[in-house]
């Protein structure tokens, strides 16, 4: 590669950034602080578009508790150093710091009160204190190294990304000239690209053509954190009860999750079944006990014996501890037990009661899939982390290259985990670059 052109001194860095999301921007505010010419490059018209968009528009920027078991991925081990040395006290202090308010909600996640617009502001001031440059809408055409060149390892050819005005423009000029391309050259190079999820937000697959470029595996990548779909009769049912939302106990073979659950036109949401769709693959079962503080075959049972004139509607609406919603007990019964509906209890077989009482408690239902990335809050998989050093996020593929946040195959809980991940990889790998 003896034939590249010596870059413009003015396009020349120590650090360059793909991707100006949660970790590239905590990159590289890390490393600007440590004196670094650094530059974040973003084919977006806009910076951090998932951060504004995440925990409703109030970004559940990270929790409490972050232990490694809130993470997945092939090599469960890999997070724990940054997780260690980045704890989530130090963002929590930087938030502070910059007197952003914010308030805890359930299980330790952390919230703005205002707007995630704040975490954005924090995150893009410290950059700019830090001497770090973003330059937007610009497209990343080729990624080479640079062997003969003692000042930089990797050349960057880049176009400029038209706007919809631009775009316009150019094709009533009938203007077909190539668009101007910028070559960038720097020491080392950082891929924050993120996932798949949410194209809409420009999620794209770069970075995992870049990894794959320089000799990197990549593990199957799938939609998570993403509600569950159904396609059959039980969809109908599902659709039917839109809008109903109660707690419940969620699992299959591999974990459980005591949280909320939520009908939807599409199919099933609420935290239970985003956490949940992390450990799921495709063609499984899923179980949701729907009343979890009640064992129904023993409540049927037992009223049986001391209330044997009342019917099945009347225990489940009036015993339990959560009763359950009206309409949710309506479509359950015409389900279930239709054809005893108006039976009393001590006319119904035992067999019949617990039957129906382990439907309750034990919900089988097989998902045809989930709603994708159309709306999955992160992508499971992604670069094979055996290749990169959990230390400083570097390849052992390519000296001076870097992969930090949801372009690795780490995969948080729901809960303001992916933000920590996204902060501590950004940290380690900005004290290093």
């Amino acid at each position: 590669m003896s034939n590249h052109r010596p870059a413009q001194p003015n396009t020349h860095y120590d650090v360059i950034i793909i991707g100006a999301g949660a970790s590239g921007l905590y990159c590289a505010l890390t490393a600007g602080r440590r004196g670094r010419r650094v530059l974040v490059l973003d084919h977006a018209n806009k910076a951090g578009k998932k951060i504004l968009m995440s925990g409703g528009g109030r970004c559940n920027f990270t929790n409490y508790f972050v232990e490694p078991e809130h993470f997945i991925g092939t090599n469960p081990h890999f997070c724990k150093s940054a997780l260690s040395r980045y704890p989530s006290w130090e963002f929590i202090g930087l938030v502070e710091a910059h007197k952003i308010p914010y308030h805890e909600r359930e299980h330790g996640q952390l919230f703005c009160d205002d707007s995630a617009q704040d975490i954005l502001q924090m995150l893009l001031d410290e950059c700019t204190a830090a001497g770090v440059q973003v330059r937007l809408s610009t497209q990343i055409e080729s990624v080479r190294t640079l062997d003969n060149d003692k000042n930089a390892r990797f050349e960057l050819v880049t176009t400029k990304q038209l706007s919809k005005k631009e775009k316009q423009a150019r094709k009533e000029a009938n203007n077909q000239t190539k668009l101007p391309q910028t070559n960038y050259c720097c020491d080392s190079l950082v891929v924050a690209t993120g996932g798949l999820s949410i194209p809409t937000m420009g999620a794209s697959g770069l970075g995992y053509e870049l990894a794959q470029q320089f000799g990197h595996t990549l593990i199957a990548t799938d939609a998570s954190l993403v509600p569950f779909t159904f396609t059959d009769k039980t969809g109908e049912l599902i659709r039917a009860l839109a809008g109903i939302s109660l707690p419940v106990i969620a699992s299959n073979e591999r974990i459980s999750f005591k949280l909320p659950l939520l009908f939807t036109h599409r199919g099933l949401s609420g935290p239970s079944m985003l956490q949940l769709s992390n450990y799921w693959y495709s063609g499984e079962a899923i179980e949701i006990n729907l009343l979890p503080e009640t064992d129904i075959i023993e409540l049927l049972l037992t009223h049986k014996k001391t209330h044997p004139k009342q019917l099945i509607r009347t225990v489940l609406s009036e015993s339990t501890h959560n009763a359950l919603p009206k309409k949710l007990l309506t479509t359950l019964q015409t389900m279930l037990w239709e054809d005893v509906k108006d039976t009393e209890l001590a006319n119904i077989k035992d067999e019949r009661l617990i039957e129906i009482g382990s439907t309750i408690n034990s919900w089988q239902l097989k998902p045809s899939g989930t709603e994708g990335y159309r709306t999955a809050e992160v992508t499971r998989g992604g670069i094979k982390t055996d290749d990169v050093s959990s230390k400083t996020m570097e390849s052992k593929c390519q000296d001076g290259l870097y992969f930090i946040g949801e372009v690795l195959d780490v995969t948080g809980w729901l809960g303001g985990y992916n933000f920590q991940w996204a902060w501590a990889s950004g940290f380690v790998c900005g004290e290093v670059v």
